[in-house]
């Protein structure tokens, strides 16, 4: 078997835990201390998470997103794929390295999603953006709002990811999004707290079980849709 090759690493902000790039062959692992946080032969939940929520707005030319969470771009791309050439794409991603590793290393796999004219990358915390725009310091708001950040509720990388699962974090995303906008959640299993959370928020939430690796099947994964 081909042996793994170290490519690059990185601290998370915030936590000063150790996140790691590695290659085999034309395969990708990002890790974090050690664990495989995603893989690049397996992001049909990912391209499911986009193409769910953008069915939602999928009238509206001029869409505005916002992508919490870059990863390996297959999230961006599928996005891409469903929106209008006047759409706008705003990717949130808190790791720098996570960005550089994409346009260095990465960005064959997904199409090379960041050359789109359409995307802004922000090397920002994702909840610093929905705090300003909830706020009304932002702009005009978001017709749809992604969350692939973490292990989704319950966080496996970084404490910090918490806010954004609260009551105080869903209520701004609440408030960050167009009227009859839509906040689409990635998670690796279902959690009916969490249910009963974003329906305090205001939201009204399908439940979407998806696979690891979308048509091929693979491990079944959880996108929540919460809409406004």
């Amino acid at each position: 078997m081909i042996p793994w090759e170290h490519l690059d690493s990185t601290e998370v902000p915030g936590d000063g835990q150790e996140m790691s790039l590695h290659r085999r062959d034309e395969e990708y692992s990002i890790r974090v201390a050690g664990v495989e946080l995603m893989n690049s032969r397996v992001y049909g939940s990912e391209e499911a998470l986009a193409e769910l929520a953008c069915a939602k707005i999928k009238d509206r030319a001029d869409a505005r997103i916002l992508i919490g969470g870059l990863g390996m771009g297959y999230t961006v791309t599928a996005a891409l794929g469903k929106l209008g050439a006047k759409a706008q794409c705003v990717v949130a991603e808190l790791v720098p390295a996570v960005v550089d590793w994409n346009r260095k290393y990465l960005s064959h796999l997904a199409g090379h999603p960041l050359k789109d004219r359409r995307v802004t990358v922000k090397v920002i915390d994702v909840a610093q953006i929905l705090r300003s725009a909830s706020s009304g310091s932002g702009r005009s708001g978001y017709d749809a709002i992604m969350l692939d950040v973490d292990n989704g509720p319950d966080g496996l990388t970084r404490k910090g990811n918490d806010w954004l699962y609260t009551q105080s974090g869903l209520g701004a995303a609440y408030a960050a999004l167009r009227p009859h906008g839509v906040l689409a959640v990635w998670s690796a299993g279902t959690d009916t707290v969490f249910i009963k959370r974003l329906r305090r928020a205001g939201f009204r939430v399908e439940e979407h079980r998806v696979r690891a690796r979308g048509s091929r099947g693979g491990s079944h994964y959880i996108v929540w849709l919460a809409s406004k």
